[in-house]
Formats: C-alpha cells, structure tokens, sequence
C-alpha cells in the first residue's frame, strides 16, 4: 500500500553564530559527476510502458496528457518544494512537457538524465551559499516570516531570489534549535555533519537512482500504488522481507527531508509501546541509554533504517516531531526496546467493558483486532493450532458469550488490512452465509467472495470501530457488516484502499541476459461492495461519526495524487440481516451527539482538530523569537491546563472514552431496538 520514491532533497538548517568550517570530510573528497542512462534503460524503460499500458485496471492513454503530468512530477520528485531551480531552468525544460511519452516509447532518456544533472548544478550552488551563510548571524529581533511549504509558489526567478528564499528557511530551523535550549557549539556541529552528510549521499547518486525517480514518475501517474523498483531495491526488499523483523516495527520512509513513519506493524515493539504513530517524523536517534543522538535529517531511508535496527533487547532512542505537533513544539524524546516482531503479538485479543446506561449497569466485549493475519507456513506443516484471524477471533467470541456480554464491539481502528481470504471467512462469523465482496479486473471481469459456512458464530448486537488507518481488508470486512446492515460501523471515515496489486519481476522477459533488472508493482484490480460501490477513494463512512485528529492530518487515499476515482458497479445477490437497523441510525446520532457534548475528552478532542485545522491553514510562520516563545507559552499554558481540570482522572479517561462511547452507542441501539419489539407485541 505505499509507494516506492525516491526524493532529492537538502536540509535547510543552519546557526546563527559566527564559526569557521570544520575540515573538509568524506563529502569533499567526492565530487559531482554528470550522470548518464545505463545500456538497460532504454528496453526496460519500454518494457515497464508496455506492461502498463496492457495490464494495469485503469485503461489510461500514454498521450501528452499523461507526459505533462509526468513531467510536473519528476520535477516535483527532485525539488519539491521549489528551492533550486531558477525559472529560467523550467523554462528550458518546458519544451519537453508534452514529448516524455514519446520518448518512453523510443527509449529516450536523455531529457531525464538533462534535468537531473541540471538540478545537481544547482544544488551544488545551494550548498556553497549554505556554507558561507553559516558563517553569518541572524537577527530574531526582526518581525518577518517563512513559508515553509512553497510547493504552490512560483519559481524564482534569480540567484538572488533564492538567496533570501534559503535565509529565511535557514533562520527558521535555527530558531527552531534556539527555542529547543540547544547549546550553540552542539547546533554547529550536528548541521555541519548534517549538510555534508547529504552532499555526500547527492555525490554517491547513481545512474540507477535517477532512472528509479523518473521511472515512478511516469508510473505513478496511473495511480499511487503503482511504481518500479531498481534491481538493489528489488535486492534490498527481498532481503527486508526474508529477515527476522528485529527493530522497533516501523514501516518508514524518506519524505520532505524527514524520515516518516508510514505504519506502524500491530503487535511490535513500537505499537506496544504507544509512543510512536504514523505520520509522526524522527529527526535523531540515539543507541542505549546515553548514546549520542546522531541527527538523521537528509539521510537516506536505508542508512536509517540500519540505525534504529538492532539486536533484540536493546535500547533505540528517538527524537520524534509528533504529526499533530505545532510548529513550536520542541521534538520529544522516546525510548523503545527492540524485539522482533511475533505472529502471536499481533493477534486478535479481547476484553471486557463495564459500561453504566441509563442507570443500569451493562458488559460489552470489545475484539481489539491489529492486522488480518495467517500462518500460511504453520498450516502447511500440518499444525492443527495455526493462527488465523478468525480461528482467533471465533474463540474470542466464545469467551465472551460465556462472560454474558450484553453486545461486542470489533475494534479495527489503525488495522491496515491482511490476507483478504480473512476477511471474507470473518464476515462469516456475524453472518448466516452470502457475498462478502466483489472483484473487479482489468478486463470488466466481476468475481464475487462469498462466505458459504451456513450459519453465524455470533448473532448479537455488533459494533464495528473505525478510523483513517483501517484500510484494504478493514474496509472490506466494515463494508460488509454494514451493508448486511449486520451491525452499526463507528468512528472515522476508513482510508480508502480499495485496489489490488501485483508484482512483475522484469527480468523474466530477458531471460538470456546477465543484467541485473528490477520489479514493478501494479494496480491489477478494484474492490467493490455487496451493495455495488467502490471501497477506494471514499472508503467506508461510518453510521455514526466520531471526532477525529487523523480527519485533518492528510491521510487517506483521497489525498494521494493519481488515487482511482469511486464508481459501482452492479450490486451482488445478499439479503439484508437488519432491515429496520438503517431507520434507527438518525436517532442513534442525535443521542451520541447530546452524550458527547458533556464529555470532557470529546471537547478536548474537539479544540485539538480545530486548532490542529488552523495549522494546516497557516501559509507562513513567525521568524521573531519572542513571538515564537509566546506562542510556545500558551500552548503550554493549555496542557497545564487541561489537567488541572482532568486532576485524579488524569489520562485514564482519554484512553478509553471513545471506546466507553461506542458500548453506549450500542446500546442505545439494543435499547431502541426491544422498545420496538414491545410496541409489536
């Protein structure tokens, strides 16, 4: 589900105290060089349009439409954030906007190979004025401000426009490390090893490199999901991939010159711990208890990942930016034990909530599932206790029947997806038998998987949690207990992966040849609800909505260039297990929303996503230091706030309210529901 990129970028740190320059290091003693299509470009750069352009589900034209999107993208892949090419650099290159298609189709890199070379030149510009800019003192005195994300701005047109770009983004990062109490001589040198260290990585830059970038470029303009791999990292994630997963259980990647965490793996360390999340950024990393903390901004995502790995049993530190930090947040420092990543720690567990409604006391179960998992190898072994999401889960369930539970709900907040055949086989658990979901290929095919065990495991009142994380087989699964109208769906709109992929190792149509190729990955299929809507781009909205800070944070397959749109197609053959369940929903809302608007978490949570809402808003940051410390005051000001009214309650509330919320959600249902069956009798 993530994309494969690669990202040309530069760190734009830098003190404001006057310092000579250390000795040259490693990075001097390289030097730039002019980079050239290796003799295998050209027929695997023809190969990779020709699979596409046969195989992938969206029957796109390779046409000058699709060669400007690839243009913008490859410049965007290289300076995404306009800070090194002049103008008139895009003006040259302007005339090749509608020609890239043409030259896929010849073999024609050289346009590729021109752009890059011409951005390394101005890098290389870039870094000399960083270098003597450092030396120079900034004025925080001064009332100006940055704009940190010019993605939207025009090109400059001058060196000198540069310049004074580059000032203020370096005057900003060096108020950043003075509102962090970072001791001056300490600031100088982490940015002086920071600067070389990624002039060194834009030295080592190979050709492979450059065609990897251009390569996604075009690909990715069929859709995210799809993209190419060079022959080292096809190497790379074969051996990622045959690994014991001993770490930290982090998925990340290079983005915007940070190391990003994309997702976290249910049941490893990190997700045992709960201090690290997806989207949050890691700017340093420290190895025990007292290990310096080496600075990571700029590094590539290989050198990283080979930092924060490590034996089983020690200790990985981390300097985190939250993904929902303000910009005067000073980075927060965890500390994680490495441990590799057990099928066991990410199973389905469960547990039990004593919830008071209406003056009565109730019991709700609550199945806490991480990921949609199976122990493929297990079960060829002829292990009778392998481990399946529904084998775990239909214990589960057992369990708590037995605990007289008065209703359960399914938590599959922050579940990515899995194995789809688990999905479909957990659907049947809730319901007699039927369609789970529809497969669309390429070709128009439909398949329908259906669950065809007669007779449902648990047929009492059901719940489904969702948030922006619960993806591809999450939605699947939600979708289906929805439609059935089965069980009410809460929480957040679900990501949106709707699509199918597959893998093509290129080397297989040089069969005769000694080079080394690499793989694509591409969007084969789409999934389609019992009820005939597409499960991509929108998701699955849930009957009763709750606040959520991942709602305002970018993150879904709506905000990805590219994404597939939503269509539907015929709906499936299923009859619905509720019917009445849809008039109930209206009524539901409007007793969530007046329970919720005395709660104090929820209006916590509430302030957050609004003030969250205004940072993505704001186009520019203050550059003025006392007006930075001000603002860092009152946010401060706030968190102390806070809990002095939460006092002995402390964060035990804030953990379980939504949760709490969701058991009375239910319940209201059950409530409504024997009320109307009263009325009947």
């Amino acid at each position: 589900m993530k994309n494969v990129k690669t990202f040309f970028v530069l760190v734009y740190t830098v003190i404001s105290i006057i310092l000579p320059l250390q000795a040259a290091d490693y990075a001097d003693s390289l030097s730039y060089k002019e980079l050239k299509p290796l003799p295998t470009h050209p027929r695997t750069a023809q190969l990779i349009m020709h699979i596409l352009s046969r195989s992938h589900y969206r029957n796109l034209a390779i046409d000058d439409s699709l060669s400007s999107q690839m243009f913008d993208r490859y410049l965007e892949s290289l300076d995404y954030n306009r800070s090194y090419f002049l103008q008139s650099d895009i003006d040259v290159f302007e005339r090749y906007r509608y020609q890239l298609d043409d030259f896929l189709r010849s073999g024609n890199l050289s346009v590729a190979y021109q752009i890059y070379n011409k951005y390394q030149e101005r890098f290389k510009e870039r870094i000399a004025f960083i270098k003597k800019r450092i030396q120079e003192p900034f004025d925080f005195s001064k009332d100006e401000t940055y704009m940190p994300d010019r993605r939207e701005a025009p090109w400059a047109k001058t060196s000198a426009e540069l310049d004074e770009i580059w000032r203020k983004r370096l005057k900003n990062e060096a108020l950043s490390m003075k509102l962090n109490d970072k001791e001056d001589d300490k600031i100088v040198e982490t940015l002086l090893k920071r600067y070389r260290r990624y002039e060194k990585a834009i030295k080592q830059t190979e050709s492979e490199d450059v065609f990897q970038t251009y390569m996604n470029a075009f690909t990715e303009s069929f859709d995210p999901h799809t993209n190419y791999m060079s022959p080292k990292t096809s190497d790379d994630f074969k051996i990622r991939m045959s690994l014991s997963l001993e770490g930290i259980g982090a998925s990340l990647r290079t983005e915007n010159d940070y190391t990003k965490v994309v997702e976290i793996v249910p049941g490893g360390p990190a997700d045992k711990s709960g201090l690290l999340h997806a989207n949050d950024l890691i700017t340093a990393v420290g190895q025990g208890d007292d290990g310096e903390m080496v600075d990571i901004i700029g590094w590539r995502i290989d050198d990283v990942v080979q930092l924060i790995r490590g034996p089983k049993g020690t200790k990985v530190r981390l300097s985190i930016i939250p993904a929902d930090a303000s910009v005067n947040d000073p980075p927060k420092t965890i500390e994680i034990i490495r441990d590799e990543v057990k099928l066991e720690d990410r199973a389905a567990q469960s547990d039990t909530l004593e919830i008071t409604h209406n003056g009565k006391n109730y019991k709700i179960g609550v199945i806490q599932i991480p990921a949609f998992y199976f122990d493929y190898e297990a079960m060829r072994k002829g292990d009778p206790n392998f481990k399946s999401t529904t084998r775990d889960v239909k214990r589960l369930l057992g369990e708590l029947q037995s605990a007289g539970v008065d209703g359960i709900i399914i938590d599959l907040r922050g579940n990515g997806g899995g194995f789809l055949n688990e999905a479909i086989e957990l659907t049947g658990l809730f319901i007699d038998h039927g369609p789970v979901v529809q497969v669309r290929n390429s070709s128009g095919r439909v398949k329908v998987e259906s669950d065809y065990d007669n007779g449902a495991v648990y047929d009492g009142p059901l719940a489904v949690m969702v948030d922006r994380l619960s993806a591809s087989a999450s939605e699947i699964f939600s979708a289906a207990i929805q439609d059935y109208r089965r069980g009410l769906v809460l929480g957040s709109q679900t990501f949106g992966k709707g699509t199918v992929q597959n893998v093509v190792k290129l080397g297989r149509f040089f069969p005769r040849s000694d080079q080394k190729y690499g793989q694509i990955k591409l969007t084969i299929a789409k999934f389609y609800r019992i009820s005939g809507g597409s499960t991509q781009h929108v998701g699955v909205l849930p009957d009763i909505t709750f606040p959520s800070r991942y709602n305002v944070m970018g993150i879904g397959e709506d905000t990805q260039d590219n994404s597939l749109r939503w269509d539907e197609i015929q709906p499936a053959n299923y009859r619905l297990y509720d019917a009445a369940l849809k008039e109930f929903i209206p009524r539901l809302r409007k007793m969530h929303l007046a329970r919720i608007s005395q709660d104090r978490e929820f209006r916590y949570l509430q302030e957050d996503i609004e003030e969250l809402r205004k940072k993505k808003e704001e186009k520019v940051i203050s550059l003025q230091l006392e007006k930075r410390k001000s603002e860092r005051k009152l946010a401060e000001a706030k968190k102390k706030q806070r809990k002095k009214e939460r006092g002995e309650d402390k964060n035990d509330h804030a953990k379980t309210f939504v949760l709490e919320e969701g058991g009375h959600v239910l319940l209201d249902l059950v409530l409504l529901q024997q009320d109307k069956l009263a009325k009947r009798k």
